[in-house]
C-alpha cells in the first residue's frame, strides 16, 4: 500500500509549479501618497503576460485595472500605481506561469500621509 501512495503523490501537481511572488518592491520602497509608483513584483518563475492580469483594488472594494510590464529578469513583473491618496489598497493579480498553470492572490499595502 506504501507504494501506490507514493506513486499517486509523485502525479499530483506540485505546489511549486504555480507563479508564487517571492518578493515586491512595497517593502522596500513603500508607495508615496501622491506620487506615481512603478511597483516590481518577482515571481518564482515567469509569467505571461499577456494573459495575466492586475488590478488596483481600493476602498469599497473598487478594481481599477493597471498597466504591466516585463522586468529585467524572468519573472519580474512591473506594475504601474498612479497617484493615490493615503488609506489602505492592494494589488490583485492572476497570472499566468510559464509552465501553464494560473495564480491569483492579493497583496495588500498602505499609503501614508507624506
Amino acid at each position: 500500500m506504501p507504494a501506490v501512495a507514493l506513486c499517486l503523490l509523485a502525479l499530483t501537481p506540485k505546489a511549486w509549479s504555480h507563479a508564487v511572488v517571492t518578493e515586491s518592491s512595497l517593502t522596500s520602497h513603500p508607495v508615496k501618497a501622491n506620487h506615481p509608483t512603478k511597483v516590481v513584483l518577482f515571481f518564482n518563475s515567469g509569467v505571461e503576460l499577456a494573459l495575466s492580469r492586475v488590478f488596483l483594488v481600493s476602498k469599497g472594494d473598487v478594481f481599477h485595472p493597471v498597466n504591466i510590464a516585463n522586468g529585467k529578469k524572468a519573472g519580474e513583473m512591473l506594475v504601474d500605481i498612479p497617484p493615490l491618496e493615503p488609506g489602505d489598497y492592494a494589488l490583485k493579480y492572476k497570472v499566468f506561469a510559464a509552465d501553464g498553470h494560473f495564480t491569483e492572490n492579493v497583496i495588500r499595502f498602505r499609503v501614508d500621509n507624506p
